[in-house]
Formats: C-alpha cells, sequence, structure tokens
C-alpha cells in the first residue's frame, strides 16, 4: 500500500493535486492539528477558522519514521498491542469532533429541548435527518460485516456501490433537503453562510 501511495504521492505533486494518505483517521488528526483560530475571550464564544499552517516539515519526518520503523522492529515488537489500540483509539474518538454523520447520531439521544444549534436542524425536518442517518449506519454496517467475512476481497467495489445508493436517494430526498445534510461545504462555512443571509433581510 505506502508503495503505491508513493507513487500517487509523486504523480499528485507533479498535477498539483491532493496527496493521497493510506490512513484517514491519521490525516484528520494531522489537519486538524495545523489549523488556526482565533482566540476566544467571552464564555461560549465559538472561534474563528483562520486558516490551515502550510508546511512539509510533518509529511517528511512522519514518512522517514514509516521507513525507519522497518528496521526497528526488533524494539517494535515490545509495545504492547493494547497500548497501540489505546491510541488509535484516541485518535479516531478525537477526530470525530465536527463530523456531521457524527453530530446527527447523536441527535437520535439527545431531547429536542437539548438539542445544539446545528444549522441543518434549521432546515430540514428532524424526521429526514434521522431517516438519512439510519441508511449510512445501515450502509456502515453492511460494509463492517462484509470486510469481516471471507467475501472482504469484494469491499472495494461494495464502496463503489455506495455511489449507486446515493443516487438512488436522490429519489428519497428532495435537493434542498440533500444540500444541507449531504453537502461538502464544512458546518461552521455553512452557518456563517446561513447567518450572513437572515443578517441581510
Amino acid at each position: 500500500d505506502l508503495f503505491w501511495v508513493g507513487i500517487l504521492m509523486a504523480i499528485c505533486s507533479f498535477m498539483g493535486l491532493p496527496w493521497y494518505v493510506a490512513a484517514t483517521v491519521i490525516s484528520i488528526a494531522h489537519i486538524d492539528s495545523l489549523k488556526m483560530e482565533t482566540e476566544t475571550s467571552a464564555p461560549g464564544e465559538q472561534p474563528q477558522f483562520l486558516g490551515v499552517r502550510e508546511q512539509r516539515v510533518t509529511g517528511i519526518i512522519v514518512f522517514v519514521l514509516t521507513g525507519i520503523s522497518v528496521f526497528l522492529a526488533p524494539i517494535l515488537k515490545y509495545i504492547p498491542m493494547p497500548v497501540l489500540y489505546g491510541v488509535f483509539l484516541y485518535m479516531g474518538v478525537a477526530s470525530l469532533n465536527g463530523i456531521q454523520f457524527w453530530d446527527r447520531c447523536k441527535l437520535f439521544f439527545m431531547p429536542a429541548k437539548h438539542q445544539p444549534d446545528y444549522v441543518f436542524l434549521r432546515h430540514v425536518p428532524l424526521r429526514r435527518i434521522h431517516l438519512f442517518t439510519l441508511v449510512q449506519i445501515v450502509c456502515l454496517a453492511i460494509l463492517w460485516i462484509l470486510k469481516s467475512t471471507v467475501a472482504a476481497i469484494i469491499f472495494p467495489v461494495m464502496i463503489l456501490a455506495l455511489i449507486l445508493v446515493r443516487r438512488l436517494l436522490d429519489f428519497v430526498f428532495s435537493q434542498h433537503d440533500l444540500a444541507w445534510i449531504d453537502n461538502i461545504i464544512p458546518e461552521k462555512e455553512k452557518k456563517k453562510e446561513d447567518d450572513k443571509k437572515k443578517k441581510k433581510k
């Protein structure tokens, strides 16, 4: 995997495209650590996103250490597996914050009066949000079960099948609903745009 990722990174560098990274959780945690935000002073005030620190140092260090790890196998084998699982579990849980799918999953266990002011709740009925989230949970469960069986070899094909599932959702949900619960624009940016429109009115 790392060999092909290395080739794709070289191609993407020449073409000015984003780099491929084999580990999604590590990538999200890395980007999150590089983001710049304003310092908040008032209680409850949300920090404003300023941008991402552009640098190549951490990427180089990560891949150098990955290469060195081949020669450190006699030492690394003494690290207990529970420690490694704990590190990956922490990284996974820490990166859940701000992911809309996770926010929508938490809504199942929240009374309406305790729900945060998510921008999609202003525009889409709660029942439709729950239905869309259930579809995603079912798809995730199917992929998880499939990955754990002997049929795991067709896992990439099932990932492609999710494109068909997404297209079928166009017949179940309106484009207005999908624009708010399945859009690539980050949640904070949507909220800013929505607040600006309200101020203009």
